[in-house]
This record gives structure tokens, sequence and C-alpha cells, in this order.
């Protein structure tokens, strides 16, 4: 009895998780995309909280596309294909798991090389 209780409550607790995304996948998106304009990392994710990631990554990471599309900095132009593309969509979970965190109050500092 005692070792089927052990396999119930570890599939409630293994289904319960979200393994949907990784932070690892998002720290891997980083580095091969975002970094050419936000450098290594720490001076930007961790310039915003949890919260303030998640409602950027909301609905797929539309309002960050949104800010990078609508930019008027020359540096950003180049990521406007990226965050139209297929590419982001697919990864924006992965991202959104990489900037939470390591967001500000996070307590966790990224080491983007």
């Amino acid at each position: 009895m005692n070792k089927f209780l052990i396999v119930v409550s570890s599939f409630f607790l293994l289904s319960s998780m979200d393994c949907s995304a990784a932070v690892y996948k998002g720290q891997k998106e980083y580095v091969k995309k975002c970094v050419i304009c936000h450098h290594a990392g720490q001076e930007f994710i961790a310039t915003k909280k949890k919260r303030e990631w998640a409602s950027l990554m909301r609905n797929g990471g539309e309002a960050l596309a949104q800010i990078h599309i609508e930019s008027k900095n020359r540096k950003a132009e180049p990521s406007v294909e990226y965050f139209q593309s297929d590419d982001f969509a697919s990864s924006a979970k992965h991202l959104k798991d990489f900037m939470k965190e390591y967001a500000q109050d996070s307590g966790n500092v990224p080491a983007c090389n």
C-alpha cells in the first residue's frame, strides 16, 4: 500500500509541475539573439522584477516584441525581424522563465557566456 501511495503522489507531483518551458533554453536563446544589444544580461535582466517580466512576456511576449518593434533606437532595428518570427513565438515561454529566474527580486545572477 505504501508503494502505491508513493507512486500516486509522485505522479500528481510531477503532473502538476510546468514542464513546458526551461530556464536553460531561455538563456541559450538570450545568448543567441539578445546579447548583441543587451550584452551579458546582468544589467538588462536585473532591471525588472519577476512581476514586470511576467507582464512583458504575457501572451507569448507580445509586449516585449512591441517595445522592440516600435523602438526609435537604431540598435533595436535588427531585432524587429526576430520578434516577428516564429523563432520568437516558439522560444517566448523559455525566455519568460529565464527573465523571471534572474529578475531583480530573484536573488539569482545569470552567467550569459
